[in-house]
């Protein structure tokens, strides 16, 4: 239940380009560049992200993509 209360905020919060954890901007997160037109995003609260360039969205990561 209050996953499903989170669940849209923590979208909302991604499309506007900003950490579900500390709000900070992830366009100055540091960046790692991958072959598949992504990027890895890592904030300095260490959460990790997503950036798929074609969609210009950001996901967070998971297991196997982090």
């Amino acid at each position: 239940m209050f996953k499903r209360m989170l669940a849209p905020i923590q979208a909302w919060v991604l499309l506007q380009g900003k950490c579900v954890g500390c709000g900070r901007s992830l366009s100055l997160a540091k960046k790692i560049e991958k072959p598949d037109n992504t990027q890895k995003v890592i904030c300095a609260c260490k959460r990790i992200y997503i950036f798929d360039k074609r969609k210009g969205r950001y996901h967070r990561a998971g297991f196997e993509e982090a």
